[in-house]
């Protein structure tokens, strides 16, 4: 396979129409190598449009990589800066850490499945990526004890917008989840002014496996 013909033609036949239009971001997924995030027995299947399965020694652990076009639609209405911090739940592969990394101070991502938490680990140092931390936790917990963050992503689908994690958001930060039950799904993105209100907007449509943990429904509303 040509790799480099691959990525172009992801960039420019999935992500670009899918109306990512950011420049920087479009670079970025050149500069950050996809390919070196997914599973050996996937990747061939790196640049196609669609979820990848992930699996840590040839053991499914039931979790996927996001679709190239969603990581990219997702960091692009983010707009993270060089001076934030992130939260990300789900590490998976290390990829979308990897992304966030690129343009924020420091990036802490959460993954419950061991496997995968020695996997993103290795991914993200063999790429040469210094500012994330990967830890073993479970991102559902309501027990938790997490810090206060200026990004929070979700690397999967929720039924609700947690309300613990938004409460997690300095003023001024963005969460961004992709929110509902199949079939139908929205990814959102929640910003908290600084008087410690909320705003909520619909980004787009779209399917993706759940984390594992967050069940239940949530007392916030947009």
């Amino acid at each position: 396979m040509d790799i480099e013909r691959a990525r172009f033609n992801m960039i420019e036949q999935q992500i670009r129409p899918w109306n990512v239009l950011d420049q920087d971001v479009l670079d970025l997924l050149s500069v950050v190598h996809r390919e070196d995030f997914v599973p050996p027995a996937y990747r061939g299947m790196a640049f196609v449009d669609m979820e990848v399965p992930l699996t840590v020694g040839g053991q499914a652990t039931g979790e996927f990589m996001l679709a190239p076009k969603v990581e990219a639609r997702l960091l692009q209405e983010l707009e993270v800066r060089r001076h934030e911090s992130v939260l990300e739940i789900g590490a998976g592969s290390g990829h979308m850490a990897a992304l966030l990394a690129h343009r924020a101070r420091h990036v802490d991502t959460l993954e419950i499945d061991a496997g995968l938490v020695r996997f993103a680990t290795e991914n993200l140092a063999r790429a040469g990526v210094g500012n994330v931390t990967v830890r073993q936790a479970d991102g559902a917990d309501p027990n938790g004890n997490l810090p206060s963050y200026d990004v929070i992503v979700l690397s999967g689908s929720v039924p609700v917008v947690p309300e613990r994690l938004l409460a997690k958001l300095n003023a001024g930060g963005r969460l961004v989840a992709i929110v509902g039950d199949e079939p139908v799904m929205h990814a959102v993105i929640v910003s908290r002014a600084q008087g410690g209100g909320f705003t909520t907007r619909m980004l787009f449509e779209t399917v993706a496996r759940p984390l594992r943990g967050f069940v239940g429904r949530s007392a916030f509303r947009f």
